[in-house]
């Protein structure tokens, strides 16, 4: 009986590549712009995760929140509870004034 050799995924060559595999290696969340600040909170919470990628209608990814910046704009006084991730500014900070402004989170 001869022992069964086993092949080792290697590293992708291509930078690009390997920054998309350590992503996926890393699972994080993926949910909808639609979702509210706070139902956004209570997923992170359950699934104990630290970030959450926000993709629009088309799956498209628009951006990546924190619970430390999730959590400043439920403490800012411009919080309400129908504040959706797609309406918060591009920098994740507690949005000015209108809640509608249909900002885009940065992706990183």
């Amino acid at each position: 009986m001869t022992p069964a050799q086993t092949q080792h995924r290697s590293a992708p060559a291509i930078p690009a590549a390997r920054a998309v595999t350590d992503t996926m290696d890393r699972a994080v969340l993926q949910v909808g712009d639609h979702m509210t600040v706070e139902v956004a909170l209570a997923v992170m919470a359950g699934a104990r995760a630290g970030r959450l990628l926000v993709c629009d209608n088309d799956g498209l990814c628009t951006g990546l929140v924190t619970r430390a910046q999730l959590s400043a704009v439920r403490d800012s006084p411009a919080y309400t509870d129908r504040l959706r991730l797609r309406d918060l500014p591009g920098d994740g900070a507690p949005p000015a004034g209108h809640a509608g402004s249909h900002g885009r989170l940065p992706v990183p």
